[in-house]
């Protein structure tokens, strides 16, 4: 009896060997928020090739330059990160935000890892090598919630949905004694020292006129303004309105709304394809996959898909759209080429956040 044991239990062991399947070299990654899991997924066959959990209620993703680590946002009242090794698909010890609650948004750039705190008002910086929050600065608004950065690092912009603000953090100059005052570092240098939002630590040059600063400017967009994106080129960035069905397009260097254009009734997330040619919006209340023409600002097509759609990601060659069906509990794949869904992945409950994992 014992050895018929010992023998199922190597068979048992040989196919679940067998069953286990590696990281890909490009994976897509895939946030199931019901089920507090990330999934990754090979793109080239769309199967699931694993599932980590990653705490509660997770909304965002975000890879590390590397491709071999995610970080993942615990939306809910919370105050921790994620981390996922995606080579071994384990989790790793979080990351604790200590009083910066609610993380939302996030982006990795240039080795550090950027992530808005909606209970706290403010955008953040995370340095995964010295394991230290190395800068941070309140945009005074409510839901600071998603997150992108400049390709020169020199400028961060987020959308505050329930203030109906987009607010652009840039590089300017300091009044002087009794202006505004001075922020921790930034995203385009070394942190000046600890401290909290608007602070400065030790080692900083004191504030006088000319000295340079970091300046929050909030622009007034749509109501429910939350996903959205930058053009390829930085002059634009597009705002989805969900709760006004519209999209603000600002001129950058302006800070202004230069026109609004018509959206779908529950805009959620906003893409721009990586060739600046057309800019994806998706629809929580419907089933079409709005694509605008940006040179035009006009519509170009409409979608039709299985389900309402809500996160959305563009594939590094520009050749497909990946899109969230919450709903249907499933991943839908866009050709770029025929505009039309050309496959589907299916997922656990109430797929999410989206991105792309390329190991180097």
């Amino acid at each position: 009896m014992k050895s018929l044991l010992l023998v199922c239990s190597f068979l048992c062991l040989g196919v679940a060997t067998l069953q286990a399947a590696s990281t890909p070299a490009n994976a897509l990654l895939v946030l199931e928020k019901e089920q507090n899991t990330l999934v990754i997924v090979d793109p080239a066959t769309l199967t699931i090739v694993a599932r980590v959990p990653v705490g509660n209620d997770p909304h965002e993703v975000a890879v590390a330059d590397d491709g071999k680590t995610a970080y993942i946002s615990n939306y809910s009242g919370g105050n921790t990160i994620a981390v996922v090794d995606l080579v071994a698909q384990k989790p790793l010890a979080p990351i604790d935000l200590g009083a910066l609650r609610q993380p939302h948004g996030l982006e990795f750039v240039n080795g550090k890892l950027y992530f808005t705190a909606e209970g706290a008002k403010v955008v953040g910086r995370y340095d995964p090598a010295t394991q230290k929050i190395d800068w941070v600065i309140g945009t005074g608004q409510n839901r600071t919630h998603m997150v992108t950065v400049s390709k020169d690092l020199k400028t961060v912009f987020t959308s505050n949905v329930s203030s109906a603000t987009v607010s652009i953090i840039g590089q300017g100059t300091a009044q002087g004694p009794g202006g505004p005052p001075r922020g921790p570092g930034g995203p385009g240098g070394p942190p000046r020292g600890p401290g909290g939002p608007g602070g400065r630590g030790p080692g900083g040059p004191p504030p006088g006129r000319g000295a340079p600063d970091w300046i929050v400017t909030n622009i007034p967009v749509g109501h429910g303004s939350e996903g959205f994106d930058l053009a390829p080129d930085g002059k634009e960035l597009w705002v989805a309105n969900a709760q006004d069905g519209t999209i603000s397009i600002v001129d950058v260097a302006g800070k202004k709304v230069v026109v609004t254009i018509p959206s779908t009734q529950s805009a959620n997330r906003l893409k721009i394809t990586r060739d600046g040619k057309y800019v994806f919006v998706s629809d929580l209340g419907g089933n079409d996959l709005l694509v605008v023409d940006a040179a035009t600002r006009k519509e170009y097509k409409r979608i039709t898909l299985p389900a309402s759609s809500e996160g959305l990601l563009m594939s590094p060659d520009g050749k497909l759209v990946y899109t969230t069906l919450n709903s249907r509990d499933a991943v839908a794949v866009i050709d770029l080429k025929t505009m039309t869904m050309t496959g589907e992945v299916k997922t656990g409950r109430g797929p999410d956040g989206l991105a792309w994992a390329a190991r180097k």
